[in-house]
């Protein structure tokens, strides 16, 4: 396949070339068969017991879907149910995370009812219940909008304010937050993503909002143990958008960034101007190495990533910020190339996409259409990234709790990027039972894992509660995260 090296005016041919290359090389999407039932799909998220929610968007009304695979396992022929919706405010573009207990809090909103507010209102989703709670916001905050969260090695869920250099950390039990103000941070939160390194440390790359500097390429760690900021040194080339050096102009949008099995965080970035730049950091080394340009225009002024099970990045870019067409890259490591896109790209802006690895390693993706598509990797999983069982019960009973121990349980890569508006992140361990007799797949829901830390060397455990209505008899056993199984083993269901 061809590096994007080319000149403007072959971009065209270089896409289409890598496009056919594509396609010969196995790569594809395919449609899941049911229509999604609100007005358009957004913000997806999965759940530890399998199942998707995907929030409707561009609404005036709150609404929320629910996607739940097949008997055997597929999300194409899964089927769509009604979830209930936030009833106090209705978010867009909003902070999220799935907590370490399987709920899912949502944080803020640049939009509520289509309104922009930047609100500092909050709710947290019990999917046994099917029941929002309000949450308060820290002490003081006026603001969250569409700002970053992170859940961080030991499981604390880490909670930015957009328009400040305010963070918290909020606990889940008892529904309050440790906050704090600035510690080191050089610019607010606003348009920057968080990326969960292996060592635990934050690496957010600046978009140098309310601090203007048209040549500024500094990035930043936040130390978890310190609970500080520090410089992270240079991208090398500027990944946010300062118009060329134009402020009254400037978007300060920034591209997705996705960490790979190898060590490497992939940093996308945005344009107004030109062709949008990437650079890699190293995590052993700590230093960036500026990356390729894409093609003619095409940049990601915000716009989703996520990383394949076969080490790959997948993301979407378009031609400047609300422009389409869109198109999907790859990158491997070397080279960014063109890949197929989904039949809705043509119509899509950057912006507009989603994107979410699921347990069969299928990427999900969601553009504000009805349509959802799932993308089909080439190729596979190195084995020393899978996940590795190495104890469990033999005999499990149906309706029960058990733990399972093993190793890389949070996976080689957080999965899914976007930045400040959608946090799609999916290192943590799901379990999936196959009946020997039948073929038919069940998930449990996991919670309570010990870690989050990824490319781990050390032993994780998680909990998982066996479905009621499994089915009993001889079966198979998995952990599963970020699409990449571990090895089966056989178990007896009671």
């Amino acid at each position: 396949m061809l590096k994007f090296s080319v000149s403007r005016s072959l971009a065209g041919t270089a896409i289409f070339l890598c496009l056919l290359a594509a396609l010969a090389n196995g790569q594809s999407w395919t449609p899941v068969a049911a229509s999604y039932p609100g007005s358009g799909a957004g913000a997806s998220f999965l759940l530890t017991d399998g199942t998707v929610m995907v929030h409707q968007e561009q609404s005036s009304t709150d609404a929320w879907y629910k996607l739940t695979p097949d008997i055997n396992g597929s999300y194409v022929n899964g089927t769509w149910t009604t979830l209930a919706p936030i009833p106090f405010y209705s978010p867009l573009f909003f902070g999220s995370a799935v907590l370490p207990n399987g709920e899912l809090l949502v944080e803020g909103g640049e939009y509520s009812d289509l309104n922009p507010v930047w609100t500092n209102m909050g709710a947290l989703y019990n999917p046994v219940t099917n029941k929002w709670k309000k949450i308060n916001p820290p002490t003081g905050w006026t603001s969250i909008g569409d700002a970053q969260n992170v859940i961080l090695n030991n499981g604390v869920d880490m909670q930015a304010n957009c328009c400040t250099t305010q963070f918290a950390y909020f606990n889940p039990t008892k529904f309050t937050w440790t906050a704090f103000s600035g510690n080191g941070k050089f610019d607010v939160f606003d348009e920057e993503g968080f990326n969960l390194l292996p060592s635990g440390e934050v690496l957010s790359v600046d978009a140098y909002v309310f601090q203007y500097d048209a040549t500024g390429m500094n990035s930043e760690l936040y130390n978890p143990t310190t609970e500080t900021w520090s410089s992270a040194g240079s991208t090398g080339v500027q990944l946010w958008d300062s118009h060329c050096g134009i402020e009254s102009k400037a978007t300060y949008e920034l591209g997705p960034a996705v960490l790979r099995p190898d060590g490497t965080v992939f940093a996308t970035g945005a344009n107004t101007c030109g062709a949008g730049n990437t650079s890699v950091y190293d995590t052993a080394t700590g230093t960036w190495t500026p990356g390729p340009t894409f093609p003619g225009q095409y940049n990601v002024a915000d716009g989703p990533a996520s990383i394949e099970i076969n080490g790959n990045v997948l993301v979407m870019a378009s031609p400047g910020y609300g422009s389409t067409p869109s198109a999907f890259y790859e990158w491997d490591g070397t080279n960014l190339t063109a890949t197929v896109n989904p039949p809705n790209a043509k119509n899509d802006s950057s912006f507009y996409g989603h994107l979410l690895v699921l347990p069969t390693g299928q990427i999900l993706f969601a553009d504000y259409s009805r349509k959802i598509e799932l993308f089909n990797s080439a190729g596979t999983y190195n084995t020393a990234w899978a996940p590795q069982i190495t104890k469990v019960a033999k005999t499990l009973t149906h309706a029960k709790s058990y733990v399972v121990s093993g190793y890389r349980f949070a996976g080689v890569s957080a999965g899914g990027a976007y930045g400040d508006d959608y946090q799609p992140y999916t290192n943590y361990a799901l379990v999936r039972i196959t009946n020997l007799q039948t073929n038919h797949v069940f998930y449990c829901k996991t919670h309570n894992p010990s870690s989050y830390a990824m490319q781990s060397a050390a032993l994780q455990t998680t909990h998982f509660n066996v479905p009621a209505g499994i089915e009993t008899g001889a079966s198979t056993i998995v952990v599963v995260t970020n699409g990449i199984p571990s090895q089966s083993v056989d178990i007896t269901v009671d």
